[in-house]
């Protein structure tokens, strides 16, 4: 156990990790939102599928390089001083982002809120592991991310309809003086741990270089980093880029529906992060979980997409049940942690975010490429149509990584009850 229990501070504890998760809502707000007002990208800023996939895919690019360095940082430094500093970063962006006049420039306001992000999520999962016995921190991973999910819902049919009424620059400016509002809650919220709950008073003294070596040798974080990226997939490309826009062209639903149904997958993950961390600390057991999980989202990607037409209400259903399935997929940062020396929790959370966020951006940028690839040029209203099939072209990747991720649980190790292994057993 990392949190003496003497010492352990359960309503101060829950406050300050909720109030550093409203952050990661924010962020992924940011993230969530051009799905929303992707047809209105496309067309004020003349942009074709390719292009908004590697627009897109600048946030996750922003991750994969400040990531690293993030983790090492956290397990160095105040986590609320890095936590402030990246959400001022990330404001910046969403201000650079609104002001954008082509495409260039929004990729490079976008960036800057990928930075934000690089510190966020890795920010609440140091403040959930030194403030919180090692036996809830599934639980209270689960719940950040349902909170976070909460601004990936916001990003949808409200940040849509808003956009739709006042124009998108204009919500984004909004979407900046939130952030302000978040940014002084969080300075007079969020603490450091008490240094005799913190991992930090155990930090490593082998050095940089050895801690990177240490943490990219242990194969259950390259393990649990994939197995989160690939079930995470469907999430961090149709919820956060192509839903709307397949909703609307291919099953002509209206936008600000189109905007709703997508929502529907931050909805099931919202109800199954929780309820995955619950059950998980509950019965102790974290894979068994995480091979349902991905199994039953195989299920219904396939679903989805052998569906030529449907209903409201059943696509509303089977995304909210991709987003309930896929949830699974927060059980893979507790085994981490489980998995981790203390000193080196942020650095190798770091490295799973990673390869969380880097196949994320690969998929963005691919998902991009394979819908232009059959694409017929058909522009309406200065806005590119696409087909069914174009669709599918891209949809195919989503299966094929829920398969890999159920196979890739044969290899990961899994502790007993509220134990960690030691760095020995790594």
């Amino acid at each position: 156990m990392n949190t003496s229990s003497k010492s352990f501070q359960p309503l101060l504890a829950w406050v300050v990790c909720l109030a550093a998760g409203l952050f990661f809502s924010y962020e992924l707000m940011q993230f969530h939102l051009m799905n929303a007002i992707s047809g209105m990208l496309l067309k004020d800023l003349h942009m074709n599928a390719t292009q908004f996939g590697l627009l897109g895919s600048t946030y996750l690019l922003a991750d994969v390089i400040f990531l690293l360095p993030a983790g090492i940082i956290l397990d160095r430094f105040s986590p609320r001083k890095v936590i402030l500093t990246a959400l001022f970063v990330c404001i910046l962006g969403t201000v650079g982002f609104a002001l954008s006049t082509t495409f260039l420039q929004a990729c490079l306001a976008h960036f800057l809120s990928g930075i934000g992000n690089a510190f966020c999520f890795l920010s609440c999962m140091i403040f959930v592991s030194r403030w919180f016995p090692l036996e809830k921190q599934a639980f209270v991973i689960g719940v950040v991310v349902t909170l976070g999910m909460l601004g990936g819902v916001a990003a949808q049919a409200p940040f849509s309809y808003l956009a739709t009424h006042v124009t998108w620059r204009s919500a984004m400016l909004m979407n900046a003086c939130l952030g302000l509002v978040l940014f002084f809650l969080i300075f007079f919220i969020v603490k450091n741990a008490p240094q005799k709950n913190s991992v930090a008073s155990g930090a490593s003294t082998l050095g940089f270089w050895t801690d990177l070596s240490l943490c990219f040798r242990n194969v259950q974080v390259i393990l649990c980093g994939l197995y989160t990226a690939l079930t995470n997939l469907p999430l961090m490309v149709i919820g956060a880029a192509w839903g709307s826009l397949f909703l609307s062209q291919v099953h002509k639903i209206p936008l600000s529906n189109a905007s709703f149904i997508a929502g529907m997958i931050c909805m099931g993950t919202i109800l199954g992060s929780s309820l995955c961390g619950y059950i998980s600390d509950r019965i102790g057991r974290r894979k068994l979980l995480m091979f349902l999980g991905a199994l039953s989202s195989l299920v219904c990607m396939l679903t989805i997409m052998t569906l030529s037409s449907a209903s409201f209400f059943i696509l509303s259903l089977l995304f909210f049940c991709l987003g309930l399935t896929s949830s699974t997929q927060v059980l893979g940062y507790p085994l981490i942690t489980e998995n981790t020396p203390p000193h080196l929790t942020g650095t190798s959370m770091s490295i799973a975010a990673v390869i969380i966020m880097g196949l994320a951006g690969i998929a963005q940028v691919a998902s991009g490429k394979l819908i232009d690839l059959t694409w017929n040029g058909l522009i309406v209203n200065g806005a590119p149509i696409y087909s069914r099939s174009d669709f599918m072209h891209c949809f195919a990747m989503f299966p094929l990584a829920l398969a890999s991720a159920a196979l890739l649980l044969i290899g990961i190790n899994e502790s007993k009850k509220g134990s960690r292994l030691t760095p020995k057993k790594i």
